[in-house]
């Protein structure tokens, strides 16, 4: 059975942000989105808890408000996406870190992500008390982390910047295939040297 990813919103307090951003009014953005004008006003003053199906209308304009002059994640979007099976153990992972100079790799069975490992994941384990021999046997799959957000190749950068405050990186996916993934340090390189 093929577990079933959702797709991670980000955070509704980042509608009106992200609207201003692009300066479109809310009954802009209701008529993109194909909602009320009342319900925009209500969501940005915090005064309503919509459906998952009128929030993801909502994102799904304002990402394609304006696109042409959009920063979008195929933009800034590494293509070379090292992954690993979860059969593989914690050295596998880590030394696949380390020769290709990333902190964090999806972990993917057949196509399908299951999960994520980090850095982080490995130094948190050591924290707990677990022995560096020890770890370094252990299948990912039995300390592996969620998976890493997955987005459409034309997500808004602000989708990206806000799934990112939470999460290593953002996988960006197009028809269930990963096309490049996303992280807080090409962002930075992005913003110190846009191409």
């Amino acid at each position: 059975m093929q577990k079933v990813v959702a797709m991670r919103l980000p955070e509704l307090k980042t509608i009106k942000n992200m609207r201003k951003q692009m300066g479109i009014n809310q009954t802009e953005l209701a008529k993109a989105a194909g909602v009320s004008q009342s319900l925009i006003a209500r969501l940005e003053a915090g005064r309503v808890d919509p459906s998952y199906h009128k929030v993801k209308k909502i994102f799904l304009a304002l990402e394609n408000v304006d696109s042409g002059r959009v920063l979008k994640a195929k933009d800034i979007m590494s293509k070379h996406v090292a992954t690993i099976r979860s059969n593989l153990s914690v050295k596998d992972a880590a030394k696949l870190m380390k020769n290709k100079k990333i902190s964090q790799l999806p972990v993917v069975d057949d196509g399908v992500v299951v999960g994520s490992v980090s850095e982080k994941t490995l130094i948190d384990k050591v924290a707990q008390g677990l022995n560096f021999d020890n770890l370094a046997l252990v299948p990912i799959k039995d300390l592996m982390d969620e998976a890493f957000p997955q987005i459409d190749e034309n997500s808004h950068i602000s989708v990206v910047s806000t799934l990112l405050e939470y999460n290593a990186a953002v996988l960006v996916t197009s028809k269930g295939k990963i096309n490049g993934v996303v992280t807080k340090a090409q962002v930075t390189r992005w913003v110190v040297s846009p191409e």
